[in-house]
């Protein structure tokens, strides 16, 4: 009688996963798309740059030869890698980031020369730790595996500012630590785990926090304690920012976490409870911590010889087409303005038409990490994309409209625009692991030839 091995007993061959993957063959009809609009996103900096100096000084920059050739090796370094680690990836994502840094590169040349040279060299690292990201996390549900590690990483960066000899006080807020020479801000990179843990949270609670299993008289609710962690967890961390004194960070994890939340359960009765805890608290801050009092007296109060104030001069000297680029020395009078006041700046010199193309620069950026975590294959991925894009985008939103005082100012970095190294460092590997998450997200040819499709708002189905 034959004897039949079951399944559970043939051995599998052991995979073993490359630490330098092999170059992808075959076409990659996104990586050229993507290349065509780097070329244009770098011709439009170096048509900015040029006329910037024109206008400033009156002749054509000394150095362009070099500047064009490190730009544009940046350029095509990043887009070899795309083509290298994920060659079916977004392809408008990274000329939209480019076109960004790029604009905030000339401003930044524009009025605080000495930090442009410093500028580039945060953009090239950025630009290594972007390719390098892409080369560890190889699947994003490797991030999931280490939950609670990497939360326990993200409390010492969050405690870091506040130990003696390690943090600094700058501008009233303790959000700086240094290492020698070296400064920068783990907030930037806290802000990221806190996404991915948050992520990993919400998808292995989804059910428990979106289904009513929970009586409460004649009625089912959702059963509140699968969410006494993740608030716990929120709670310190929005407490220990707190200590901080940064009233800007604070409100883009609040918002974060709400975001997630909502995105994870549909559940309109979530948004309504972060609206009143925000208010409550917004409330309650602007009686215990007094740079929150401060912000929204000079947000409702702004002086004409303030920061807000001599934004809003900018902001209206520039009307419908700017004044020109190098053209208008007074916006040099704005405190700040190429890390706080940015958007003034280019609102000031290339008017409201500069200013609308930042802002649709952003909103198409969003748009398109949304569709990356409509098209993720896990809960997991699409919760990590969907907090990468809302809390890029919940960035960029706060600080345009404290500058134009929509909402009281924060001062946070605009991204990929203000000058600053470890926000634009922590944002390359923010839109690596949004590349990395678009590449999973792409139907292979075999799963294309079976019907397999992605609908944007749940898993693979076969189509009709």
């Amino acid at each position: 009688m034959a004897v039949t091995t079951p399944p559970a007993a043939i051995a599998r061959p052991a995979v073993h996963r490359k630490w330098i993957p092999a170059w992808p063959r075959g076409r990659k009809p996104r990586r050229r798309a993507e290349l065509g609009l780097l070329l244009f996103a770098g011709l439009i900096t170096i048509a900015f740059y040029v006329l910037a100096e024109l206008g400033a000084k009156n002749k054509i920059p000394p150095h362009l030869g070099p500047i064009l050739g490190v730009l544009f090796a940046l350029l095509f370094a990043a887009h070899l890698a795309n083509r290298w680690l994920v060659p079916n990836a977004s392809a408008v994502i990274l000329p939209l980031v480019a076109l960004l840094n790029g604009i905030g590169y000339v401003i930044i040349v524009r009025w605080t020369p000495p930090a442009a040279k410093a500028q580039a060299t945060w953009t090239a690292l950025g630009i290594l730790l972007y390719v390098l990201a892409l080369l560890v996390v190889r699947r994003s549900r490797d991030l999931d595996r280490y939950r609670y590690l990497l939360l326990l990483f993200t409390g010492f960066l969050l405690i870091a500012p506040l130990l003696p000899g390690l943090g600094l006080r700058i501008n009233g807020a303790r959000l700086f630590v240094h290492f020698g020479a070296i400064t920068f801000q783990p907030i930037e990179v806290a802000k990221l785990l806190l996404v991915v843990f948050f992520a990993s949270y919400f998808a292995e609670k989804k059910e428990l926090l979106s289904i009513p299993t929970a009586r409460l008289g004649n009625r089912l609710v959702v059963d509140p304690r699968p969410l006494i962690p993740i608030l716990v967890a929120w709670g310190i961390a929005m407490g220990i920012i707190g200590l901080e004194n940064d009233v800007g960070f604070a409100m883009l994890i609040f918002t974060m976490f709400v975001a997630l939340l909502w995105v994870t359960t549909g559940r309109l009765v979530y948004l309504v409870l972060a609206i009143v805890l925000f208010v409550g608290g917004a409330v309650l801050a602007a009686h215990v911590f007094h740079q929150v009092n401060q912000r929204l007296n000079t947000w409702l109060h702004a002086a004409p010889n303030s920061q807000l104030g001599y934004g809003k001069f900018a902001i209206a000297h520039g009307g419908i087409a700017g004044s020109g680029l190098g053209l208008d020395p007074a916006a040099g009078q704005i405190p700040f303005i190429t890390t706080d006041m940015v958007f003034a700046a280019i609102a000031d010199e290339m008017g409201f038409i500069g200013a609308a193309a930042v802002v649709t620069a952003f909103v198409l950026l969003i748009g398109a990490g949304l569709r990356v975590a409509q098209a993720a294959r896990s809960d997991f991925s699409r919760l990590v994309a969907a907090g990468l894009t809302a809390t890029i985008g919940f960035q960029a939103f706060f600080i345009m409209a404290g500058v134009i005082q929509i909402l009281p100012f924060t001062g946070i970095t605009l991204p990929f625009v203000a000058y600053g190294g470890s926000s634009l460092v922590a944002n390359y590997i923010l839109v690596a692991l949004l590349m990395r998450i678009s590449e999973e997200g792409v139907t292979s040819a075999a799963e294309r030839a079976m019907g397999f499709r992605v609908p944007g708002d749940s898993g693979f189905v076969v189509a009709a």
